[in-house]
């Protein structure tokens, strides 16, 4: 237990010395690759010493409630780094409900003069990933995802109720695969998953959805 709590403190103080000037959450493309390396390397050791190692089946209710994203290496999120027309990400949340088997991402945008503000909402439903009939549910989500909202809610600090959404559309599943995420540590405030396709999530609990 101190092992764990002492490599989970070594994670958290250096992903908030990075992400200090940052709104949003950190990305591997802003780091160098030592950086990167040691949220690597701090992350496989925390993994080693998951308190819950089948999350899924010893304590899937702690995944409930809201969560920020702290540090990601997906693609999706890679992508926010490059919003058009000076647009900067703000907070990332996952909020997540175990009794119906529904989460929603939700990403808040903002120009830096405040002309505009606004979110990109993303929702889905996910099932626990069981190899066969017989077999319990261990670490892995199948996840599917549905709509893809996109919102402005102020322009020029004025809200603007007729945009929010001023675009829904269906959001994009991966080609020829079922996505899924593995969570390889959980506790109480601080969860990590692995994507299918490799990519790295870390995430805190939060009590809002402030952007």
């Amino acid at each position: 237990m101190n092992n764990q709590l002492a490599v989970k403190e070594k994670l958290q103080v250096f992903l908030d010395s990075i992400q200090s000037e940052r709104d949003g959450p950190v990305t591997d493309l802003k780091l160098d690759k030592t950086q990167a390396q040691k949220i690597e390397q701090l992350t496989l050791e925390l993994e080693a010493v998951n308190p819950n190692l089948n999350p899924l089946r010893s304590a899937p209710f702690l995944l409930q409630g809201t969560w920020q994203l702290l540090y990601s290496t997906a693609r999706e999120i890679r992508s926010l780094d490059k919003l058009p027309l000076g647009f900067k990400v703000g907070k990332v949340y996952q909020v997540i409900n175990v009794a119906d088997n529904t989460f929603f991402n939700l990403a808040n945008v903002t120009h830096p003069l405040r002309i505009l503000s606004g979110y990109v909402k993303v929702t889905a439903t996910f099932e626990l990933y069981q190899e066969n009939s017989d077999s319990q549910p261990d670490k892995r989500l199948n996840v599917y995802f549905d709509k893809r909202y996109l919102s402005i809610q102020k322009i020029a600090g004025f809200v603007t109720p007729q945009l929010n959404p001023f675009k829904v559309s269906s959001a994009n599943n991966p080609s020829g695969r079922i996505a899924t995420l593995d969570i390889t540590y959980l506790d109480e405030t601080l969860r990590i998953g692995r994507g299918g396709d490799g990519s790295l999530f870390i995430l805190c609990k939060s009590d809002d959805l402030h952007s």
